[in-house]
């Protein structure tokens, strides 16, 4: 028996077939690192005045929360309520990943369950807006899905909330609004995307140019590549480098260097 799986046969003995958040801590716990999580501090840009500032690392593999994740997958929504409350990076990981399969349980055609979807999406944006959710990779493995999904499927992509994701003053709020049009990118909707990334062209964060010139770059590949030309003729000359950058990564270079010679 590995340790995860014997930590969370454990917790499952003592606290019944769900589980509970101090359950969950404990199963990280057992795989933390003072090694690793002195590495993810640095990479994660923790330091003063770095976008991830104060946040805290404990040093548990992804593989390993992944493998915890599944062992809680049914913990009821005040115990992930109250690991996304931890100030450790891990525990909010967590927290968001067991939402995400609890969404994605709960949007298949014979398990499907609407108000689960919605309260799961509801408590999402709380903790969005409460801060909790603070970092590139909480919202890149999370916003798909806990927002996105949700109004691709209810055929919402022109829904409000994503234009009040992306004018607000968070980062991170920012980054949900963009990353959530990802879901419609992969059915084939590029239209909530060229709908919000012209408001971004002058966003200062790198992390957003990342991210639009990212979901960019998927809309010429996933969805219609004359789209993201239209798109780049119009726009690449007030592009930062950085989106300009990853948004003509496929393109030929040619086709490169003619739009980095617009700037």
């Amino acid at each position: 028996m590995d340790g995860v799986t014997g930590a969370a046969d454990r917790a499952d003995a003592a606290a019944g077939p769900f589980g509970t958040a101090a359950d969950v801590r404990a199963a990280l716990a057992e795989h933390a690192s003072p090694e690793r999580a002195a590495g993810s501090a640095r990479y994660f840009k923790t330091g003063p005045g770095q976008y991830g500032e104060g946040d805290r690392f404990i040093g548990s593999t992804l593989p390993t929360t992944r493998a915890i994740v599944a062992r809680f997958a049914h913990l009821p929504l005040a115990e992930l309520d109250e690991l996304l409350a931890s100030d450790v990076h891990e525990h909010r990981m967590t927290a968001l990943l067991i939402m995400v399969r609890q969404f994605e349980a709960a949007s298949r055609p014979r398990t499907r369950d609407d108000a689960a979807r919605t309260t799961l999406h509801e408590a999402y944006l709380r903790a969005v807006r409460a801060g909790r959710v603070d970092n590139w990779d909480l919202v890149d493995l999370s916003a798909p899905a806990l927002v996105g999904e949700l109004l691709l499927q209810s055929g919402r992509g022109d829904d409000p909330l994503l234009d009040e994701l992306v004018a607000s003053a968070s980062l991170w709020e920012r980054r949900v609004g963009v990353l959530a049009t990802f879901a419609f990118l992969k059915a084939g909707d590029g239209g909530p995307l060229l709908r919000l990334a012209p408001r971004l062209l002058d966003d200062r964060e790198d992390l957003m140019h990342k991210a639009v010139g990212w979901m960019l770059r998927e809309l010429g590949k996933r969805v219609d590549r004359d789209a993201l030309l239209g798109f780049l003729d119009e726009y690449a000359p007030r592009m930062p480098r950085t989106m300009l950058s990853y948004a003509t990564e496929h393109l030929t270079p040619e086709e490169r260097a003619g739009y980095r010679a617009m700037r």
